[in-house]
């Protein structure tokens, strides 16, 4: 356990050409210069400083047979704790009432699952005090940054249970106020839609979101899956109850930004609204996980130096790459994005964007992956890649404290445009939708 944590220390010490410190925005790096270094990487979202980039808690969970989690998850919580504070500010961690074992929840289980899994991950840092309920305390100075979500649901249609969910997640995460409380989609499950019962309860939801902010039970409020027009009412509406929005929470990346997102984040960025990216690896296309013929050039452990390094990228690769967690469906999915269909995907999929991102990952002295993120923070967003491992968070955090050039950025953009297609997702797991049990309800992006 302790090989995958002290791997990963010095995978974040001296994996980057820069100091472990962290930076405002990209614009203070010069995009002119081939090797733009930042002294520090941070972000504002809402009031809170967090790093330029977060770590998302999707696919975390407990051992089925034992409860507690798996030593790679409580390295990764221990090495994360251990490199935060200084002027990067707090970790990140995303999580959601909703999320948990895909078995449970897809029963309608499990709730409160990862965030109580989070709460006690945290906790045992070992300079992480409990609270009295055993929680992660409110007083500690650069403690983790626990952001999570309110689910809407067809029972959920009043201000108050806006308020019940939200206390109840504040006592599973054992905090006197969550730091940031978002919507996790916009009102879109309507089983009874056939039967004519559709109404929208997204401004009610809103207005639960402002009595949570005005309670203290909550420090932010934040908003996921919400097109343009969307947020700007959304915006528009706290402002008159006295209440910021932070952040929108959208699937973005160097192959997702059609179908509204780049638009989205356009205007996030006009509203003064903080866009986080999830799915910034295209459910690791991007990291060259499924087209990469590059051995050296693998989306993980290809920069390391030592013999220890060595071992945990062999290791972890044989986890992460061949063993990997999709489903049937999914793999299908993504192998017609990675090499193409001759239909809807032209023949060679994303590879001839993966060449130009090698390249550069090359020139960089990086890995694919970390291009991939660095991308996301040039356009102003905070990527919330997943990490299982520590190795994982290490590799997500060596895309901190340098900036991809403006003519970088651009030729990535122009080969991506060139691709003729746009990644939306695989399987159930997509940017436009969610799976409900009855079967598929679609939000847009406009």
């Amino acid at each position: 356990m302790h090989l995958y944590r002290s791997a990963a220390l010095l995978l974040l010490a001296g994996g980057s050409s820069t100091s472990d410190a962290f930076v405002p925005s990209a614009t203070s790096a010069s995009p002119s210069k081939p090797s733009s270094i930042i002294t520090t990487d941070s972000t504002e979202v809402g009031s809170l400083t967090v790093p330029s980039i977060g770590c998302g808690t999707i696919a975390w969970s407990t051992d089925a047979m034992t409860g507690r989690p798996s030593p790679e998850l409580e390295d990764l919580v221990s090495t994360a704790c251990e490199q935060r504070g200084g002027d990067g500010g707090n970790i990140l961690f995303d999580t959601g009432e909703r999320y948990g074992s895909h078995f449970k929840t897809a029963l309608g289980m499990g709730w409160g699952e990862t965030e109580r899994l989070v709460s006690k991950l945290v906790r045992e840092c070992a300079d992480i005090d409990g609270g009295d309920d055993g929680g992660i305390t409110s007083t500690e100075v650069n403690k983790p940054v626990v952001a999570t979500k309110f689910t809407p649901s067809p029972w959920r249609t009043t201000v108050d249970s806006v308020v019940e969910a939200c206390e109840e997640s504040r006592k599973r995460l054992g905090v006197d106020s969550i730091d940031l409380y978002q919507i996790q989609m916009p009102d879109i499950v309507k089983p009874l839609r056939f039967l004519g019962v559709d109404r929208s309860y997204d401004e009610v939801y809103w207005d639960g979101l402002a009595e949570c902010y005005h309670r203290g039970m909550v420090k932010n409020v934040g908003v996921s899956n919400y097109g343009p027009t969307l947020v700007t009412e959304c915006h528009r509406h706290l402002a008159k109850r006295g209440v910021p929005l932070a952040s929108n929470q959208i699937a973005y990346s160097l192959i997702g930004r059609q179908n509204g997102a780049q638009q989205t984040l356009d205007r996030c960025n006009e509203l003064g609204v903080k866009v986080l990216a999830y799915y910034p690896f295209a459910m690791g296309l991007l990291t060259g996980k499924y087209t990469s013929t590059s051995p050296d050039l693998m989306a993980e452990g290809s920069l390391l130096a030592t013999a220890e390094d060595a071992l945990l990228a062999t290791s972890h690769s044989i986890s992460s790459l061949t063993n990997s967690r999709r489903s049937n469906f999914e793999k299908k999915d993504l192998e017609r994005y990675a090499k193409g269909d001759g239909k809807n995907i032209p023949l060679g999929g994303v590879a001839p964007l993966l060449r130009i991102m090698e390249r550069i990952a090359t020139d960089r002295e990086k890995t694919l992956a970390q291009v991939a993120l660095n991308y996301i923070v040039c356009k102003g967003a905070v990527p919330i890649p997943g990490a299982r491992t520590s190795a994982q968070y290490a590799d997500n955090m060596g895309a901190l404290g340098w900036r991809l050039t403006e003519e970088e950025v651009a030729l990535m953009e122009t080969e991506a445009d060139n691709l003729g297609f746009s990644f939306d997702g695989a399987g159930f797991k997509r940017s436009d939708a969610k799976f409900v049990g009855y079967g598929m309800e679609k939000w847009s992006l406009t």
